[in-house]
């Protein structure tokens, strides 16, 4: 299982700003070991974020994207003390969750 995600919240004016760092490995399956193997693929495919219940951030990555991906967005909506939950799922079924909460 990976580490946890470092998320982080803000709301200002209305609108709620969340920063996650995840970490994942993201091999995009065109590398090469020491011994010449190729490194399978294992990245990060669906990503989901919510609020409230309700998602507010649904989107999908492939091996293109880099090691430990960062990922920033906003919505309308959010008041400090309330949680924003993350949640991921890689190509090979290894899942992770975490939630941040607004400051």
């Amino acid at each position: 299982m990976a580490d946890p995600m470092k998320i982080r919240a803000a709301n200002k004016d209305g609108v709620t700003e969340v920063k996650i760092l995840m970490s994942h490995e993201m091999e995009t399956g065109q590398r090469k070991d020491a011994s010449g193997a190729i490194v399978p693929a294992h990245f990060i495919s669906e990503v989901t974020a919510t609020w409230n219940g309700k998602v507010v951030l649904q989107g999908e990555f492939g091996p293109a994207v880099s090691k430990n991906p960062y990922l920033a967005f906003k919505f309308k909506g959010g008041a400090k003390g309330e949680k924003v939950t993350v949640s991921w799922v890689d190509n090979k079924g290894d899942k992770r969750t975490d939630e941040g909460t607004i400051a």
